[in-house]
């Protein structure tokens, strides 16, 4: 699995339990009183990376074939859409890992988003990659958007001969509300209720999960920006049944958190409570905490670089699936 020694002698983060590097545990952010903007991978700001690019032209190059705004599910009428990238000289079935964007529940596309810059590398590598859209508050309300995603995983396993990825082998990764659905995707199975529409009689369960920034614990109010969104995104919802740390379980798959130490959407202390509950239960779990690391990961004095985390992304994902 991915070494948390190496990353901690390699890059001097802290795994576990600990403070961002410089800073005590009264200086670790957390939820503020001052107004933030609804959530978004990647906000506009002189310390953020420029905004993803989209991937049509840009992986072009990386993906032996491509099929665009493809439908993998029909929910009342509303066809669901995704871009599919084959990897170039493959001869058998490959792993394939599935994108999910974010933006608050409300916004962004399967065409961007803070993990789109992760793709090349990943096609490069022989993984097939599906970057999925899904539906969005306030005109629909959770859990429409895990319905979604988990719909998205069996649609893919049902089609995985057309494809030709191996059903056995699949990752999923996303930021920010996109980081919190394919949590949910790694802890849950059909008990949770969110397996419902068509190919019931596949599985939505994957093998390895990497969540960047996503929140973990809904119940906590843990930022302005999120209490500002909560009621049009998850109206009466429990909360509770909406987190992924209420789904932990032994048998989950491996996960990589990564999280900045300067986000003031999604703080610190969601991630550690992650990644705390899943080594408590067993479950084989990383946490890199970024120093200087924005909501986004985009800043260019942060440590690890959005280079050297993509790197962390491909280890993950060759060590868990290939």
């Amino acid at each position: 699995m991915l070494s948390r020694l190496s990353i901690l002698v390699a890059l001097g983060l802290c795994l576990g339990a600990c403070a961002p590097q410089g800073a005590s545990d009264a200086e670790t952010p957390q939820a503020t009183a001052t107004p933030l903007p609804v959530p978004t991978e990647a906000p506009a700001s002189p310390t953020s990376a420029a905004p993803p690019r989209g991937p049509r032209g840009d992986l072009s190059q990386h993906a032996g074939s491509m099929q665009s705004n493809a439908t993998y599910c029909t929910v009342d009428g509303v066809e669901l859409k995704m871009n599919f990238y084959s990897p170039k000289d493959v001869s058998g079935p490959t792993p394939l890992v599935v994108y999910v964007h974010g933006g608050g529940w409300s916004k962004g596309s399967k065409d961007g988003g803070a993990g789109m810059q992760d793709t090349p590398v990943l096609l490069d590598a022989g993984f097939s990659v599906a970057t999925l859209d899904y539906r969005l508050a306030p005109q629909y309300k959770f859990p429409a958007m895990i319905d979604d995603v988990k719909c998205a995983i069996r649609s893919l396993r049902a089609h995985a001969a057309e494809y030709n990825i191996d059903a056995d082998r699949i990752g999923v990764w996303g930021g920010s509300a996109g980081g919190h659905l394919v949590s949910l995707l790694g802890v849950t199975d059909e008990q949770a209720g969110f397996d419902v529409g068509e190919y019931l009689n596949q599985s939505s369960r994957v093998q390895a999960v990497v969540d960047l920034f996503g929140p973990a614990d809904l119940t906590t109010g843990f930022s302005k920006g999120f209490t500002d969104v909560r009621d049009q995104v998850f109206g009466t919802f429990d909360l509770a049944l909406a987190s992924p740390v209420t789904y932990i379980s032994p048998d989950d798959p491996p996960f990589l958190i990564l999280q900045g130490d300067a986000d003031r959407l999604v703080p610190v202390s969601q991630s550690q409570e992650l990644y705390d509950q899943l080594t408590a239960a067993g479950v084989d779990a990383t946490l890199v905490i970024v120093h200087n690391g924005p909501h986004g990961l985009g800043a260019p004095d942060q440590s690890p670089s959005r280079e050297e985390l993509t790197r962390m992304i491909l280890q993950f994902f060759e060590e868990n699936l290939k």
